[in-house]
């Protein structure tokens, strides 16, 4: 089966250079820089009239873990329906109780909301905080979600490999995994072989310098030391590289 490289893209330009260098399907993100959070709308309408690709809209209202408040779950079912009005093929998403098990409730009617669009439900890597990964793959199969995002709850997942191998194994066709995290042409082929995935997600970033980020002793630098002036895109060349090292080894 080819394989799917999917990237993370946090802009419309990075959109582009995706679709240029090869990618399958995109994740439209905003604030890559703090895992990725809801993507403007504007962003997505522009992405949607020129992409012929799928593009899977980022429901992230904040930064750290995905325990949400009542009022947050609202602006997230109002930012879906949203998103899926601007065009995206899908929602991905995460929903986590206090102990951070699936909250089933919120999953099954972000999966409605989606479902009754026909467009994909994609649980994110908020799967990787998860205390049991394969209780946590089961439920979510309950729920109808359509794809997990994981990293096989390590830190990248050439380091989760083993446990992605195991959830692939486990899903059995019952619901799609998407490895992603540190994955690059480098290490992408060794990965797809130790899992048995047919789906990859990957940021290839690179780095453009804003010479007004800091400036008069006033600073809005995110990153440190030398790229403390710029700020995260996406590389054409790293996805063509990618795309080309996965697509050369299923020839």
């Amino acid at each position: 089966m080819p394989t799917t490289v999917e990237i993370c893209a946090g802009s419309y330009e990075d959109c582009l250079n995706a679709r240029d260098a090869g990618a399958d399907r995109v994740e439209l993100n905003s604030a890559l820089w703090l895992g990725g959070l809801t993507p403007s709308l504007g962003t997505l309408r522009l992405a949607r009239s020129v992409l012929d690709i799928p593009i899977i809209a980022m429901l992230r209202p904040r930064g750290a873990g995905f325990c949400y408040s009542s009022h947050e779950v609202e602006v997230m079912l109002a930012d879906a329906s949203a998103l899926i009005d601007a065009g995206a093929d899908g929602i991905a998403f995460g929903f986590l109780n206090p102990d951070a098990t699936i909250n089933v409730d919120q999953t099954r009617m972000m999966v409605e909301l989606a479902h009754s669009a026909a467009k994909e439900a994609v649980f994110h890597r908020a799967f990787d905080v998860t205390p049991d990964p394969k209780a946590a793959l089961e439920t979510l199969v309950d729920c109808g979600v359509d794809r997990i995002l994981t990293s096989g709850q390590k830190p990248s997942a050439h380091a989760g490999a083993t446990l992605i191998a195991q959830l692939q194994k486990q899903a059995a066709g019952r619901i799609q995994i998407l490895a992603g995290a540190g994955i690059n042409a480098q290490n992408v082929c060794d990965l797809i072989n130790k899992t048995g995935v047919c789906q990859v997600h990957a940021s290839c970033r690179d780095y453009k310098k804003d010479p007004t980020t800091t400036c008069n002793g006033v600073s809005y630098a995110y990153l440190e030391d030398d790229l403390s002036c710029a700020y995260d895109c996406v590389s054409k060349e790293r996805v063509q590289a990618l795309t080309y090292a996965v697509h050369h080894a299923e020839v």
